[in-house]
């Protein structure tokens, strides 16, 4: 029950055929083992998650909610944390962070990077500890600046001469130092949607190598007494399967690395390629293991480096979806279903569920695609082509755009979403003032609320009125 991008569709009377790479499952009832976590099964067409029906946790908690496998998280993390042995391994808190979320990965021994003071708070009401947390932003305030440097971060990742300016002025007035990384764009284009390629020299991040922006930030780093050159930062973009970018940046990256050691005799002695690992969203996606990525990547590195007769920095890498993202999945409620007769008599089935873009906003953003199960029971029916959409006002509001679903369907059911954790709840909103969905963690047979329901008194807390 699974696809990937659409690639035009064939018509034929009555019916809705998708494209040839979309399929009918061979068995309506069972999942796609490698879009799910773990823990997850179907037992007697019943979704369970870390053995708990999802009946129970709708009507527990209700829906939608996105329901955390934690075992299965801590095992993702921990498969980077060992692939990845000899690096420094930060888990991308913007994929998706809340203090017990930011606990697991400091018992597991990861790093936390973080890109904004709102997740810097979260780290420290965690209790994470501080040398272990790196702090992104392109923009990061005066007040972001004076909060990392007190609280003791382990390094800065700086993106523009101003913030280099503001840093070095920030730790002056307080005093103290700040390690800091300079984040560099390397001209690679990511195999992956605009938005999230990071590496090209047309967007927000990083200084140019091509224009020598990043050598000259590297000179102002070097300038500033406050401020500790930790080494540089190269991030190619995100939902990369392949090493191809990450040896072309590492190559460009790795020879500015040797330059400040030839002109300035200085050896920085750490270096970030950044995250982006991609996940299995359809049966199309196929990523590869930790070791197998951190195999192929240290491979590159030690070439480059030895054919520049440079010694390997101390490297670190930033997963955040490859960890997060398939130990979530969403669960819905059907509201409506509509069959509607397109052209030439074919019909598409809509399934309205009870959330939508203000719980995933990836379809209508990225045109990201999905796939979805009937949760709550079997069904012998034949499979129908429909599309799973939300139940906002805005017509691209579309959770899942084509998926094979039961053809007796109905309200009622629970449709879960798999492959949802990351960015899903970190960039929800309350569209149409709707209530961000709580956050269930799983194990053993036992769900706990982690982030809770939003609640009408949170949705009018900041609503002042007009009082005169």
């Amino acid at each position: 029950m699974s696809h990937t991008h659409e690639a035009g569709w064939a018509h034929a009377p009555g019916a809705l055929r998708g494209p040839a790479w979309l399929r009918e499952p061979s068995d309506p009832n069972a999942l796609v083992p490698q879009l799910w976590s773990h823990h997850a099964e179907k037992r007697d067409g019943v979704l369970t998650l870390a053995g708990v029906p999802a009946g129970s946790i709708a009507v527990e908690h209700g829906t939608p909610a996105y329901v955390l496998d934690e075992d299965d998280f801590r095992a993702r993390a921990r498969a980077f944390r060992d692939g990845f042995a000899g690096y420094d391994v930060y888990y991308a808190g913007k994929a998706f962070l809340c203090t017990a979320v930011a606990r697991w990965i400091a018992e597991e021994g990861l790093h936390l990077d973080v890109c904004s003071g709102g997740e810097l708070t979260v780290a420290e009401r965690a209790g994470f500890p501080m040398e272990r947390v790196g702090f992104h932003g392109n923009n990061k305030s005066l007040g972001e600046l004076e909060r990392a440097v007190t609280l003791g971060v382990g390094r800065i990742i700086v993106d523009s001469f101003d913030e280099i300016d503001r840093l070095a002025a920030v730790t002056h007035e307080l005093g103290r130092d700040a390690a800091v990384m300079v984040r560099v764009t390397a001209g690679v284009e990511a195999h992956t949607h605009e938005y999230i390629a990071t590496a090209h020299e047309d967007q927000k991040f990083g200084f140019s190598i091509n224009a020598g922006d990043a050598f000259e930030a590297v000179l102002r780093v070097l300038a500033a007494p406050g401020l500790r050159l930790q080494g540089l930062h190269s991030h190619i973009g995100s939902q990369i399967f392949d090493t191809s970018g990450f040896e072309v940046a590492a190559r460009r990256v790795l020879a500015l690395h040797e330059r400040v050691a030839t002109e300035l005799d200085v050896v920085m002695p750490e270096m970030d390629l950044g995250g982006g690992f991609g996940i299995a969203y359809t049966t199309q996606d196929e990523p590869a293991e930790p070791a197998i990525l951190a195999a192929g990547i240290t491979r590159i590195v030690e070439q480059e480096c030895r054919g520049r007769g440079i010694a390997v920095p101390q490297l670190s890498v930033e997963p955040g979806r490859a960890i997060v993202g398939p130990s979530v999945c969403t669960l819905y409620s059907v509201g409506t279903v509509k069959p509607v007769t397109l052209d030439a008599g074919a019909v598409r089935t809509y399934v309205s569920v009870d959330g939508g873009m203000s719980d995933n906003i990836r379809t209508a953003l990225y045109d990201a695609d999905y796939s979805c199960t009937l949760a709550s029971r079997a069904s012998q029916a034949p499979p129908v082509l429909g599309r799973v959409v939300g139940k906002h006002c805005e017509a691209g509001d579309i959770v899942v755009k084509d998926e094979f679903v039961p053809g007796d369907i109905a309200a009622g059911d629970l449709l879960a979403v798999p492959g949802t954790g990351a960015y899903c709840r970190s960039m929800a909103s309350n569209y149409n003032h709707a209530l961000r969905p709580p956050v269930i963690a799983v194990r053993d047979g036992v769900a706990r609320v982690i982030v809770r329901r939003e609640t009408e008194d949170d949705l009018l807390a900041t609503d002042v009125g007009d009082e005169r």
